[in-house]
């Protein structure tokens, strides 16, 4: 390595001896590396969402099943529910096969990142980041604040997504034999807390006399393509009520929210030929309208109020939920706010 990376390198792991943010899933600097499960747990709830939002549910899924084992042997269903809000939802069907791939060969995750690669669901950033937090493998970590530091220390001007490659040149660059561990973390935590995507805090920045996006105005990178606007998809979902409960069915393991619980729709994610009927003939009124976005389209989903009272056409694929329990059907993010607007319209007040 030059001075250069050198340079950087120590003056970003001195920073982090002091500076470390305390996690659930972390070791202290300079202490003996965590779990792997437990890295591998928390990298995959990590993805597209803040380490706020993902502080309780780590700590439910590890008091539920504190091994690897333990979560291979879960229900899916449990797990799903478990899973719901923090979204993206494949990723807790990849985390299962993962974690079921993994105890089959004895419990114990692959060291290597090659390996950890193997397992159903590991892409390259969580493969490097277990490499390189739990086995201390020299592995190049770049999440979206890995990506944000190195785009500004360099001034890359090439727009994302084209520019990954170029940061992630540095990136490995710079990634060191020792430490790697602490320093992907370091650079996590320097993007998370210093480098942020406004008003970065330079002044406190350990790397800002080396940085050429603080002298070019660092706001500016990475450099980002104009977002196209999301196309806007309509549905309906169906509220049946009956003596305290609410009819949810089990959405089909594959696809959208594959697996969870929800209220009965008109199959709004998976339209060719029209919208599937209502779950039963008679009258319906509407309760409004809720707005969910996904990652690639936006959803303006109708509810719909069943106000018959004969539910004997309900074919077998569902259950009848207590509406004092809603909160722990586990129900995605969306239908979890088109109960809340039934709730609010009905009769039900709690128990």
């Amino acid at each position: 390595m030059d001075a250069s990376a050198e340079t950087i390198r120590s003056a970003l792991l001195t920073w982090y001896d002091s500076h470390a943010r305390s996690l659930p899933w972390r070791s202290p600097p300079g202490t003996p590396p965590p779990e792997p499960y437990r890295v591998w747990l928390s990298e995959v709830m990590l993805q597209q969402t803040t380490t706020v939002a993902v502080a309780p549910y780590f700590a439910r899924f590890l008091e539920r099943w504190p091994t690897v084992e333990d979560l291979a042997a879960a229900d899916d269903g449990d797990v799903m529910a478990a899973w719901a809000g923090l979204g993206y939802y494949a990723r807790a069907r990849n985390l299962l096969a993962c974690a079921r791939a993994v105890a089959a060969q004895g419990g114990a995750f692959p060291r290597t990142e090659a390996d950890l690669r193997a397992l159903p669901g590991l892409g390259a950033y969580t493969a490097a980041a277990v490499a390189a937090i739990a086995f201390d493998q020299s592995a190049t970590v770049v999440d979206a604040n890995v990506e944000r530091v190195v785009a500004r220390l360099f001034a890359i001007n090439q727009p994302l997504p084209a520019a990954r490659k170029t940061i992630r040149a540095h990136t490995e660059a710079l990634t060191p034999v020792e430490r790697p561990g602490d320093f992907a973390q370091a650079m996590m935590d320097l993007g998370a807390t210093i480098c942020t995507p406004r008003a970065p805090r330079c002044l406190l920045c350990p790397l800002a006399a080396m940085c050429a996006g603080r002298r070019a105005g660092p706001e500016q990178f990475p450099v980002k393509a104009a977002k196209k606007a999301k196309p806007v998809r309509q549905g309906r979902a169906f509220w049946i009520e009956r003596d305290g409960a609410v009819w949810l069915m089990t959405r089909p393991g594959q696809g959208l929210l594959g697996g969870m619980r929800a209220l009965p729709d008109d199959a709004w994610n998976a339209r060719r030929d029209g919208a599937a009927a209502p779950p039963l003939p008679g009258p319906w009124r509407s309760a409004g309208t809720v707005r969910h976005g996904f990652t690639h389209f936006d959803l303006e989903l109708q509810l719909m109020l069943y106000s018959g009272s004969d539910c004997s056409s309900l074919d077998g694929a569902g259950t009848w939920w207590p509406l004092g329990r809603i909160d722990t059907a586990g129900l995605p993010t969306v239908f979890a706010k088109a109960a809340r607007l039934a709730l609010a319209q009905t009769e039900y007040q709690g128990e």
